[in-house]
């Protein structure tokens, strides 16, 4: 019985057990694929959602906060102050502009946020290394911003003051290290008076100094420390545009014959200093300096006034817009940047110094300002 039975299973593929067989057989190829396919959605899912979670080495770039310099903080205080000296009331706005960074030391973006970023037209992702420097912690990057954000308050202060031919002292003093630490020679505190025998009394003179030699050259800078002169050697090093630096960070002190305050909490950099520089301007004259306009701005500004660039300045133009400005003061220098991405309804000015800038809110505020150009006149003057 054994062996018949045995036969039949082996030989008739009609038999009720060959049959059941042959169907299974034939649908094997078919279930192995399906379970397959199976097994590789499964598995790219989980692919994704550990990419997801994953960091990434990009940074990304987002319209930040906007502030009104004439109006007030988040404690009520006016965000500029001045004590011993007549201050006068005035109109409008004049936003200071940010960009929010979301990754970076400390702060991975994932992939999700990558993705998002590359298909939004107003956010950036960039690698890490366009943002921010090698090797440089969390606290790195904090200290180097506030750092930034206190020159730019006290160049600000000076280049105001200047523009109203109220005299000021400024002293160049060393407040830490644009890199991992300060060039050899150099102590934290140190006052700069002069590069290779020639007086440094400001921010412009040093830098005119400093391109005299090669990046990596050395130079003799005077300084002032403890209470004593003395003479040291310094390397010098490449900045990101190819100039000739020193890679410190600078923290001019400025001597005015009345206080000054400019509080602002949780924004860093220097692109604020321009538009602070203006609203201290209008503080301290009669009348009101944007005419009532809604006016943004953004730019570096030197003690001596000269309007430097800027980055994240796309995204600048979006806040503005967003916040309700009718003119946007643009540095010249970031004009480029600017053509073809200039929000409906805002006029762009490009300024290269605060006196230009204050000039072009004047006319504005007079109903004038037609011939005041913009970055593509700007463009086309440069060359």
């Amino acid at each position: 019985m054994g062996e018949d039975v045995s036969a039949v299973d082996r030989s008739d593929p009609d038999g009720a057990a060959g049959s059941e067989g042959g169907a299974e057989r034939r649908r094997g190829p078919w279930r192995s694929a399906a379970g397959a396919l199976g097994v590789c959605f499964a598995a790219s899912l989980l692919l994704l959602s550990l990419l997801g979670a994953a960091g990434t080495p990009y940074a990304v770039e987002a319209p930040g906060p906007v502030l009104d310099v004439l109006g007030e903080g988040r404690d009520g205080e006016p965000l500029i102050s001045v004590e011993g000296r007549e201050t006068y009331p005035t109109e409008g706005s004049l936003d200071l502009l940010t960009v929010s960074t979301s990754g970076g030391p400390g702060r991975d973006v994932v992939l999700a946020q990558v993705v998002s970023a590359w298909l939004d037209p107003v956010e950036e992702a960039l690698p890490v290394g366009r943002v921010f420097a090698p090797d440089q912690t969390r606290e790195d990057v904090d200290e180097a911003r506030q750092a930034q954000m206190s020159s730019s308050q006290q160049a600000a202060t000076a280049a105001a003051l200047r523009e109203l031919d109220v005299p000021v002292d400024v002293r160049l003093r060393v407040s830490g290290a644009a890199g991992e630490e300060l060039p050899e020679g150099l102590e934290r505190g140190d006052v700069i008076t002069a590069v290779d025998g020639r007086p440094a009394p400001t921010v412009d003179d040093l830098r005119a100094g400093l391109q005299e030699v090669e990046p990596g050259a050395e130079v003799r800078l005077g300084l002032e420390r403890d209470g004593a002169d003395l003479e040291v050697a310094v390397t010098t090093s490449r900045g990101d545009d190819g100039r000739t630096v020193l890679g410190v960070l600078l923290d001019p002190e400025v001597q005015v014959p009345f206080e000054v305050d400019i509080s602002i909490d949780d924004v860093g950099g220097p692109s604020a200093g321009m538009v602070f520089a203006l609203g201290l301007v209008d503080l301290l004259t009669p009348g009101s300096l944007t005419g009532g306009l809604h006016v943004a701005g953004t730019g570096t500004v030197s003690a001596e006034g000269a309007v430097g660039p800027i980055g994240g300045i796309r995204q600048k133009l979006v806040g503005a817009s967003r916040a309700g400005a009718e003119v946007f003061l643009a540095p010249a220098v970031n004009c480029d940047e600017v053509v073809g991405h200039v929000p409906d309804g805002m006029r762009v000015v490009a300024v290269s110094s605060l006196e230009q800038a204050r000039s072009a809110l004047e006319e504005l505020a007079d109903g004038g300002g037609q011939e005041l150009p913009g970055c593509r006149e700007a463009l086309a003057a440069a060359g």
